[in-house]
């Protein structure tokens, strides 16, 4: 099937602005591109004092451009930067190619992946309001059978350049979006009033979360294994937020949350799309940042999910610093200076190295919130009794000659308050 894949011209500018290595930049566009069902057979890159606000990059260079293309039998040209339809459309009749940029590539990986309903339609809206403002420069390729990457999703329907039409379109997703945002917040209630602490999975794609969660997961007692999340040796190989049942070292049951994997330059409109998503970030109590330790692009994988923290407001919660692979790892190790790291841990989620230690370091590092606790309530004290019943999710009730035997998780608070009653 490697034949019928896309031939893919990559285009990068470098400006004395960039905090990215161009290269480095570039080789994670290529991973994007192959993501998305193509192949690169070349890369171009332009070092410029500023962008071109007709051309993105230089007149010039886009009709080299054109050349390596007719030499190559290119059929799509990918920019690693955001254009504007202006850039689009003008690019497009010099290059005479399609012309995707990066925000576009990454929505049409989304689309490919996203299974659930509101994943689905969250996409979808991203992709109409990236749309909506470069009618004229996608007119061309959107109207064609089968036109690849970039025209999945609402390009499959043949998108009119009516933007009446359009707007119409994000309306009704919106309200639609509005309708599960509700079922969402009231699964999020049950999950909270379980009163479970919750760690929540982020950090760059494929650096091995879902890997990890069922790592955690399958050596739980009677865990399901066909409740394993799906994993891929590719970037965003998922994208909806799965949420699993751990239990620590002390006995303590909690909540693992993993969310949509990050990547530099993400789109902004992206970001708001899976702001449902990635609220679960916001609600959990302690951070798990999964680094894929044996890439080498290490560095830009950790401040891009910490500026992404950052803008989720969620760089204040406790963070474990997870460095994944350490079985890929070459003999030359792991330079992480000056690298902002907390609580730093090496495993192999893949053979399980370092899983035990993790949970540790998980149980020591969760906020003291809950306690799983047994409790024995005598029967001449049936209002603590009532209390725990109406208050928490209780496990397990035994009556024994002594009284009411509990099993349950409990807050601080009541820990104290009724700790004469607790079974040390």
């Amino acid at each position: 099937m490697e034949e019928n894949r896309e031939k893919v011209l990559i285009v990068g500018i470098e400006l004395d602005s960039d905090k990215i290595d161009i290269e480095d930049s570039l080789n994670e566009l290529e991973e994007l591109v192959e993501a998305a069902g193509g192949t690169v057979e070349a890369r171009v890159i332009q070092r410029k004092d500023r962008i071109n606000a007709a051309t993105f990059i230089g007149t010039g260079k886009a009709e080299e451009i054109h050349s390596y293309c007719e030499d190559l039998e290119i059929d799509t040209v990918v920019f690693n930067d955001e254009l504007s339809g202006a850039q689009l459309r003008n690019l497009e009749e010099i290059i005479n190619r399609k012309i995707i940029d990066r925000t576009n590539l990454i929505l049409d990986i989304f689309a490919l992946r996203a299974v659930s309903r509101e994943g689905k339609l969250q996409v979808k809206l991203a992709q109409l309001k990236y749309r909506l403002p470069r009618l004229v420069g996608f007119r061309d390729y959107l109207s064609r059978e089968g036109a690849g990457i970039g025209t999945r999703g609402p390009g499959e329907q043949k998108l009119e350049t009516d933007r009446r039409h359009i707007l119409r379109e994000i309306n009704n997703i919106e309200k639609q979006l509005k309708d599960l945002e509700g079922v969402r917040d009231v699964k999020r209630k049950k999950r909270l009033s379980s009163q479970m602490p919750m760690v929540a999975l982020v950090g760059y794609t494929n650096a091995g979360k879902s890997t990890l969660m069922n790592r955690l997961m399958v050596q739980k007692e009677g865990f399901d294994e066909n409740k394993q999340v799906y994993v891929e040796d590719m970037l965003f190989a998922s994208l909806d937020t799965a949420h699993r049942v751990g239990k620590l070292p002390n006995g303590q049951d909690y909540l693992l949350a993993d969310t949509v994997g990050f990547v530099s330059k993400l789109p902004t409109k992206l970001v708001e799309a899976f702001k449902g998503t990635l609220e679960e970030v916001e609600y959990a109590d302690l951070l798990l940042h999964v680094v894929d330790a044996s890439n080498e692009d290490l560095d830009i994988q950790i401040n891009t999910t910490m500026e992404l923290l950052k803008d989720l407001n969620t760089v204040d919660k406790p963070i474990v610093t997870v460095f994944n692979k350490m079985d890929k790892l070459e003999e030359s190790g792991l330079n992480i200076a000056g690298m902002e790291t907390e609580n730093p841990i090496y495993i192999s989620a893949k053979n399980g190295n370092g899983i035990e230690e993790l949970k540790h370091l998980i149980q020591d590092t969760l906020p003291l919130e809950y306690r799983r606790v047994k409790m024995l309530i005598p029967f001449d004290s049936q209002s603590v009794s009532s209390y725990l019943m109406n208050q928490y999710q209780v496990d397990d009730i035994e009556y024994t000659e002594e009284g009411t035997l509990f099993t349950l998780t409990i807050n601080h608070i009541d820990y104290e308050k009724f700790n004469e009653y607790i079974l040390k």
